[in-house]
């Protein structure tokens, strides 16, 4: 049977130990992995793998020996309680093994719980999960948690935020990765340990990565629109994913001369960016004269970037380059 996104999270916290089995899929591994992690704890509780109540398989191993699966959920523990056998990586490689072990499931069996990757519609895997009448298949997408997730992750935390915090933190799930937000939630609980008092915006900002995820092109755009104050803190963040300031060069001096292709021929064909408009307006603020000049600083900072003698930091270089052309772009 297919498990709606809405009514999965639900059933991850509140499985139902009878079912045959659950597939757990998605293009994003760190959200399939944080959602299986999240369901076996609510099936098996804490203490399943001491117990030997969980059972791992990756799917390579498996198709190596396809009994396993079979033995691991007819298998008897020694512990009381629910059991399941998880299988990792699932593909249509073992779509036989996984379809005759569902097959072969009975009431007493461990529960098979697999996970996969972007499986297609047509993927074997996927249609014997949706098609089963007693286990569920549910896609994990690349969305930020909604405001219901995050409540639910914060009482795990024991944690109880302001109005402002609540607004800052599910900013902070847009941003980051859901590992990273779990691991700044965490943070947080330790960060208010014995402190009774509401979470504020001020213990958020303690606690919280002081670099998330930046694209090359936010800086390419903060310098092209004058933005001169927003530098630093891009550059920062980009400085902090390990961008390389060569790369961020040539990248920058792609984009100027995209500016100057444009400026040059007015309505001319615009290929090869990913917002025509933003761009088109960039170029017709700059001008060709401008453009020309930010050109020339570009080509002189990969020199220096690229000089033997060269002993300046090269992020740093690159940075004032920057701040040189955003300088430029605010001038009439």
């Amino acid at each position: 049977m297919k498990l709606s996104p809405r009514d999965a999270n639900g059933y991850f916290s509140r499985p139902d130990p009878d079912k045959t089995g659950l597939l757990i899929y998605g293009s994003d591994a760190m959200r399939v992995a944080l959602k299986r992690q999240e369901f076996l704890k609510a099936l098996l509780g804490p203490n399943a793998e001491e117990e030997m109540r969980l059972t791992r398989m990756p799917a390579a191993e498996l198709r190596r020996d396809p009994a396993m699966l079979l033995d691991a959920i007819k298998a008897v523990g020694f512990f009381p309680g629910p059991r399941a056998a998880l299988v990792e990586e699932a593909n249509d490689n073992i779509a036989k093994i996984l379809i005759d072990t569902l097959a072969d499931w009975q009431p007493s069996d461990a529960q098979i719980i697999v996970t996969g990757g972007d499986l297609k519609k047509t993927s074997k895997v996927l249609k014997a999960f949706q098609e089963h009448r007693n286990a569920y298949a549910t896609a994990i997408y690349d969305t930020p948690p909604d405001r219901a997730e995050i409540e639910r992750l914060l009482a795990e935390a024991k944690l109880k935020p302001e109005p402002d915090a609540m607004a800052n933190l599910t900013d902070l799930a847009r941003a980051l990765d859901p590992g990273d937000f779990r691991q700044t939630l965490e943070k947080l609980a330790l960060y208010k340990l014995n402190d009774t008092a509401p979470l504020t915006p001020d213990d958020i900002a303690a606690c919280a990565p002081t670099s998330t995820e930046a694209d090359v092109d936010d800086i390419l755009h903060v310098v092209a629109e004058a933005r001169t104050g927003d530098i630093g803190p891009v550059m920062s963040k980009l400085q902090g994913q390990g961008v390389n300031p060569v790369t961020l060069c040539i990248m920058a001096t792609r984009h100027f001369r995209t500016l100057y292709r444009i400026s040059a021929n007015p309505g001319g064909p615009i290929y090869g960016v990913r917002d025509r408009e933003r761009v088109s307006r960039q170029a017709r603020n700059w001008g060709a004269a401008r453009l020309e000049t930010a050109l020339t600083v570009l080509t002189d900072t990969d020199l220096k970037l690229r000089s033997a003698g060269q002993n300046a930091p090269a992020m740093a270089l690159v940075e004032r380059a920057f701040i040189r052309l955003a300088m430029l772009g605010t001038q009439r």
